[in-house]
């Protein structure tokens, strides 16, 4: 089972379960945001076995050391993660495992796998997670501003595919954001656009594909409707008839495996940028 708790520029974190073991990828919220949005998908936190962080940025860090103290969460990330990660990871004692990039590692029933991809963090990655029981694969790669082969290979074969389409081109170019701010987004460094993101799906895409979900979208330079057409079409080329749906910051993604559909949970706990405890990057994307 997979729940996208929420993803975006304000947050990001996504809940993997595979016979018994729960894993959270990454924990961008503030904690008792965190708290409500798994409970809200019926899940208790302290439930969780483990937190693997792809980065060290705040909306996709901010809430680890916080749920890893109060809830014993173990975790993972590369040592660059490690080393460049919220100062409270240390100073709070919080039990940090290094994770290399290449190299295969397990926790309880999942197989998990780091593949390095270019953003403009320490040493961030995507992920590959495997289940051990019914072998069923799910990629993440969020936060990285161009693909590669070596993330393709890595890619294949998936049952899910859940990626980056942060913005549309045009909306960033006429956005509100400065110059310096435009070429980040843009840059090899920075986010995939909705274009860059549908091709690395038909790139990917395969006959046992089953869904894409799309992750990261600009709350102001992107649009659900944009993200899916683009996503959409180049499926369609592909003969792929994986089912495609855009993640967003307010509502939880349920995706069951065993009938392959998505339920939307709308969260009670919305929080607008500005307002205490909510603004977890400063940072546009």
């Amino acid at each position: 089972m997979i729940r996208v708790l929420g993803s975006g520029s304000r947050g990001n974190a996504i809940l993997l379960e595979a016979d018994g073991t729960r894993v959270l990828i990454d924990a961008g919220f503030p904690p008792r945001v965190l708290a409500a949005r798994l409970r809200a998908v019926g899940v208790a936190p302290e439930s969780i076995g483990a937190v693997i962080v792809t980065h060290e940025h705040l909306d996709h860090a901010g809430g680890v050391a916080a749920g890893a103290t109060r809830y014993g969460w173990p975790v993972y990330a590369t040592r660059g993660t490690i080393a460049s990660g919220p100062a409270a990871w240390s100073a709070l004692g919080v039990p940090a495992h290094p994770i290399a990039v290449g190299q295969s590692f397990a926790i309880g029933t999942l197989e998990v796998l780091a593949v390095r991809v270019s953003h403009d963090a320490a040493e961030p990655v995507a992920l590959v997670a495997t289940a051990s029981g019914s072998g069923a694969r799910v990629g993440i790669a969020y936060d990285l501003g161009e693909t590669t082969e070596a993330l393709a290979v890595a890619f294949e074969r998936l049952d899910t595919l859940i990626i980056e389409t942060n913005h549309d081109p045009a909306m960033l170019r006429g956005g509100p954001y400065p110059p310096v701010v435009v070429q980040r987004i843009g840059s090899r460094r920075g986010h995939l656009g909705n274009a860059a993101g549908a091709a690395f799906i038909a790139r990917v895409a395969h006959r046992g594909l089953r869904d894409v979900i799309l992750a990261h979208l600009s709350e102001i330079c992107n649009t659900p409707a944009l993200a899916i057409a683009a996503a959409r079409s180049a499926l369609a080329r592909t003969g792929s008839r994986a089912t495609v749906r855009a993640a967003s910051q307010q509502a939880a993604l349920v995706l069951q495996p065993a009938v392959r559909r998505a339920v939307a949970v709308q969260l009670s706990l919305p929080f607008a940028p500005g307002t205490p405890g909510s603004a977890v990057d400063a940072r546009p994307a």
